[in-house]
């Protein structure tokens, strides 16, 4: 069994067991979330999808740790006038893993 879940602006493809790093959630480590925009679940050969999310279908993940992704250098460069810019950035991530997948 597999879905398909919107957290943030992205789309995953998660199975019970998988481990995620997503946009920063609001919670601390060792806490659950539910996450219930589903799009779709597909179970053996059967796919329910929603239009856009489905109703009664949720997922629930545990909050393992909150996490930075690796440093992004931005650097902006104008030649011959005397002008550049650098800038880095580290995204604030949330590292889950998927406990249960239930189909509403």
């Amino acid at each position: 069994m597999y879905a398909i879940v919107e957290v943030g602006a992205k789309q995953y493809n998660v199975e019970k067991g998988d481990i995620l790093e997503v946009e920063k959630l609001e919670t601390e480590g060792g806490k659950t979330v539910v996450l219930d925009r589903i799009l779709l679940i597909c179970a053996d050969d059967k796919a329910e999808i929603g239009q856009p999310y489905l109703k009664g279908a949720s997922i629930k993940a545990a909050v393992l740790d909150q996490v930075k992704a690796d440093k992004v250098i931005t650097y902006k460069y104008r030649r011959r006038k005397a002008y550049h810019f650098k800038k880095g950035h580290r995204q604030k991530l949330t590292r889950i893993k998927i406990e249960e997948i239930k189909a509403g």
